[in-house]
């Protein structure tokens, strides 16, 4: 007779086959939270996809996509900040 129960996280977490499903889970995480971590910009910026540690963002106009080239490092340290873990290494505008 089995002793307890696990967790569906813990399995996911533990079990070494679902290595490929812990990063797509990981990846639409930082696409889920972009708000959450920047609330500020919930009007001007659509968080798309996270493939390959590169953050996919569209921005409302090619004047806002300038001003957050300048600050993508800014973005991608407050983001892996927030999850504790380097999920995030480029920032890409499309």
């Amino acid at each position: 007779m089995h002793d307890g129960f696990n967790s569906l996280s813990d399995i996911i977490d533990q079990n070494p086959g679902l290595s490929g499903l812990r990063k797509a889970l990981k990846q639409s995480e930082v696409v889920n939270s972009f708000y959450e971590i920047f609330p500020e910009f919930q009007k001007i910026v659509t968080a798309v996809k996270v493939e390959k540690k590169t953050m996919y963002l569209s921005a409302e106009s090619s004047a806002w996509k300038s001003e957050l080239k300048f600050k993508d490092q800014l973005i991608i340290e407050k983001i892996n900040n927030h999850f504790h873990e380097e999920r995030v290494k480029w920032i890409r505008f499309v």
